[in-house]
């Protein structure tokens, strides 16, 4: 890929990837702290300054690495949002929601996408020069919060879902699989290596995508 080509993805990415890691993480923290635990608050973190947010390696590195080698669909993450689920009102069922509400920001920035993806395909041709671009950024950020909605779905800690299952689970299978999470980044990391993922999401993921992108049309 050259330069130009790069750049081009990068001037489309950039801004959809940024808005879906730190919205994210933000939704964390900002039902955390309805629930109880003002953490994220007092640390500074409850704020949507991009900055507080930005993980050198999941929100720079692997995007940028990833636009470079052509990938099919883009994937990163912010600096986690700090959370004290001892902190929480009633920490087992609070901690669902507080899983819970990051997917389903990205889930929501997905719709949201489309709805501006079909706003700019209806404008009129002396505006083309604005809706192109914005329409090109629309269907990444469809696709990346796709991604980070079914991706943190899976119910593995620590990923979101692993701590909605930890949080629906009865106490002893709870206690089980919370276990896991120490290890939980090497199995994903495998997981994506032996393509276990890609093979499983991958069909979901653009099948979804596809579909709301298809609603705008």
């Amino acid at each position: 890929m050259d330069i130009a080509s790069i750049l081009h993805n990068i001037s489309i990415w950039a801004l959809p990837v940024l808005l879906a890691i730190v919205l994210h993480e933000y939704a964390h923290g900002w039902v955390a702290n309805k629930l109880g635990d003002d953490t994220a608050r007092w640390m500074g973190r409850l704020t949507l300054n991009p900055i507080k947010h930005i993980d050198p390696i999941g929100t720079v590195l692997i995007p940028l690495a990833l636009l470079v080698m052509g990938a099919p669909f883009i994937f990163g993450y912010a600096k986690p949002v700090p959370i004290n689920f001892n902190k929480l009102r009633n920490p087992k069922r609070d901690m669902v929601w507080v899983a819970l509400a990051g997917p389903l920001t990205n889930l929501a920035l997905a719709l949201i996408s489309t709805l501006i993806l079909w706003i700019t395909i209806h404008m009129p041709d002396g505006l083309r020069w604005f809706a192109e671009p914005l329409a090109m950024m629309c269907q990444a950020s469809i696709l990346i919060n796709v991604v980070l909605f079914l991706f943190n779905l899976i119910p593995l800690p620590p990923l979101d879902g692993g701590r909605v299952a930890v949080g629906l689970l009865p106490g002893p299978w709870a206690y089980q699989l919370s276990r896991i999470e120490p290890y939980g980044f090497f199995i994903l990391i495998a997981l994506l290596a032996l393509g276990v993922f890609q093979s499983v999401l991958g069909p979901i993921i653009f099948g979804l995508s596809k579909a709301l992108m298809t609603l705008a049309l």
